[in-house]
């Protein structure tokens, strides 16, 4: 079982549990998949594209849930990073974390595996 994560601002989460889909962020939107990372990744995720920004959540999905519409592909120092092509149904998160501001201004996420 592999998880990932994907951190969004709590108001986008509750547009998603309204409609029952997640079709992405700003960003997501634009490159044409849902970023997502993995626990080992999500910490540096959250300070280069997350700092200054209060009220996250975290997502926790399974990856192999997602089938083939999960890619991995290099990134970021060429790690490989968990890409969704199409929506994320909510109902597929498994738990929503808390991401409060460190005294840096950085996201806090603790707890992910």
């Amino acid at each position: 079982m592999t998880k990932i994560y994907k951190i969004l601002p709590r108001s986008a989460w509750a547009e998603a549990q309204a409609t029952g889909v997640f079709n992405g962020s700003p960003v997501d939107l634009a490159d044409g998949y849902i970023h997502f990372s993995t626990a080992a990744q999500a910490q540096e995720t959250a300070r280069r594209h997350f700092a200054g920004q209060a009220d996250l959540v975290v997502l926790e999905l399974e990856a192999t849930e997602l089938g083939e519409a999960i890619v991995w592909e290099p990134s970021r120092g060429g790690d490989l990073f968990p890409h969704l092509y199409g929506a994320l149904e909510t109902a597929r998160v498994r738990a929503v974390h808390e991401a409060p501001l460190g005294p840096d201004g950085v996201p806090r996420l603790e707890g992910l595996t």
